[in-house]
């Protein structure tokens, strides 16, 4: 795939930006699971503004309104579809993260929105989930909006800063988003266990409060 997409470098700029712009909108909007190498496109699309293919303002722009553009016709089919785009995700491995996305998303809300932009495959499931949970648009959009700015800006211009040596960068930005995830889990773990003690706690402390009496 990143040969393919290699070619992009050598294309004309309209080229790079249509097909920058359909990848990282095309990640988010059309189906759950839909893997789409969006974050290879930017960073490629931002080399190819490094070494004077097209304009980088362009291309920031281009990148922030698909990826935007994108997550919010996702939220909108989670919210008209539902619960059927689970049946889409066939494959085991998407599944299970699938379930983690979805666990993270009741858990922490807003901030699981952030995070999910920057984790590959959740950020292609993660508007959709939005919707599905009911996810009041105005929080969505206030969580998207900082999530995928600062993807697309960050992208875009680790591509610009690193030029012909993008591969690196594209490692990078998986790794990046590995490490999200695993904080994240253990955020919710640590959650888990904080709650699950002040419970029994508190009922612990209601059990004894008749004794006292």
């Amino acid at each position: 795939m990143i040969d393919l997409l290699e070619t992009l470098l050598d294309q004309d700029p309209w080229i790079i930006l249509t097909v920058a712009g359909l990848v990282v909108f095309c990640e988010c909007a059309l189906l759950v699971g839909m893997v789409m190498p969006g974050e290879t496109v930017a960073v490629l699309a931002g080399a190819a503004a490094a070494l004077g293919r097209t304009s980088l303002v362009t291309v920031l722009l281009v990148v922030l309104a698909s990826a935007i553009i994108g997550d919010n016709v996702g939220y909108a089919v989670g919210r008209r579809v539902g619960p059927r785009l689970h049946r889409r995700v066939s494959n085991p491995g998407r599944r299970k993260r699938l379930a983690g996305a979805e666990a993270r998303l009741r858990l922490r809300g807003g901030p699981a929105v952030f995070v999910g932009r920057w984790t590959p495959f959740v950020r292609s499931v993660m508007p959709s989930l939005a919707g599905i949970s009911g996810m009041p648009y105005g929080k969505f959009l206030a969580w998207d909006l900082l999530g995928a700015g600062s993807w697309a800006a960050g992208s875009v211009l680790a591509g610009y800063a690193a030029g012909k040596s993008y591969e690196q960068v594209v490692t990078w930005f998986g790794t990046v988003g590995a490490v999200l995830l695993c904080l994240v889990a253990f955020g919710v773990v640590v959650a888990w266990l904080w709650r699950r003690r002040t419970a029994r706690a508190t009922a612990a402390a209601a059990e004894s409060e008749p004794a006292d009496a």
